[in-house]
């Protein structure tokens, strides 16, 4: 009981699910999948060293959106840019350094996933993100978002590259995917098992947008960059996160100075 007690003033941490979540959701993982690349290529870290430095501000993020008792949206989708990031580099770093196929990678994280699920289920007899209200269910729900980043990287490279669908094709494929799990939502299918499906999907398409943009001609893209795009999607997300914050502020009647 007192342990309720304790854990009752924390309100669901994930924000309500509408258009702009999603636009944000696709946005920063085009964010992770550009990113990464930049930051071990273009800047020469390496997938290794690129991999430590982002865990560790994933990390110090992770402990920001734990410490808080509400949905704060520049934390939020700060540890979600992070966790793009993060994925894509695991993904990355087993298929270039480690040389594991994309079949397995892509089996691998499907099981994790499927496991991580079994067992939050198991503990908190729901998988709603609606009632991410304790700590334990949100590690459960940072996990799985993880992971999702993870298989959705693999997913799409194994699509898009292994199977040669390609970037544009990947875009379409991935974009009519989502559009029959929206129609299904529509229809009252499980929403549980709708938004799951859709939030896996947003990565392979995210990453094939993101690959359309930034990749050379020569390779299939538009020729961008991978900074330009990086620095295109980030101020996006950065301006939809501050109208969120500010329409947030606004409905409840604070002013954005006295929210800080």
């Amino acid at each position: 009981m007192a342990g309720e007690l304790r854990l009752s003033p924390m309100l669901n941490k994930v924000p309500e699910i509408a258009l702009i979540f999603w636009t944000i959701k696709i946005l920063s993982t085009t964010v992770g999948e550009t990113g990464a690349d930049y930051l071990a290529v273009h800047v020469g870290l390496g997938a290794t060293l690129t991999m430590a430095c982002m865990a560790g501000l994933l990390i110090a993020a992770l402990v920001l959106q734990l410490r808080a008792r509400r949905y704060i949206p520049w934390i939020y989708w700060l540890t979600v840019v992070l966790v793009s990031i993060v994925g894509t580099q695991i993904t990355d770093f087993m298929s270039d350094k480690l040389e594991i196929s994309l079949y397995v990678s892509t089996a691998v994280f499907a099981c994790a996933l499927a496991g991580t699920f079994a067992i939050w289920y198991g503990v908190e007899h729901t998988l709603s993100i609606r009632t991410i209200v304790t700590t334990r269910r949100e590690l459960f729900y940072w996990a799985a978002v993880l992971l999702t980043f993870a298989l959705g990287t693999a997913g799409g490279d194994l699509a898009t590259e292994a199977l040669g669908l390609g970037f544009q094709l990947g875009v379409l494929a991935f974009g009519v995917l989502i559009a029959f799990i929206a129609v299904f939502y529509s229809l009252g299918v499980n929403p549980v098992l709708t938004f799951w499906l859709a939030y896996i999907l947003t990565r392979p398409l995210g990453a094939s947008l993101g690959d359309l943009l930034s990749q050379s001609r020569h390779y299939g893209g538009f020729g961008l960059g991978t900074i330009q795009t990086s620095l295109a999607f980030l101020t996006v997300i950065i301006a939809l996160v501050a109208w969120v914050t500010f329409e947030g502020d606004r409905s409840k009647g604070v002013h954005p100075a006295e929210s800080s």
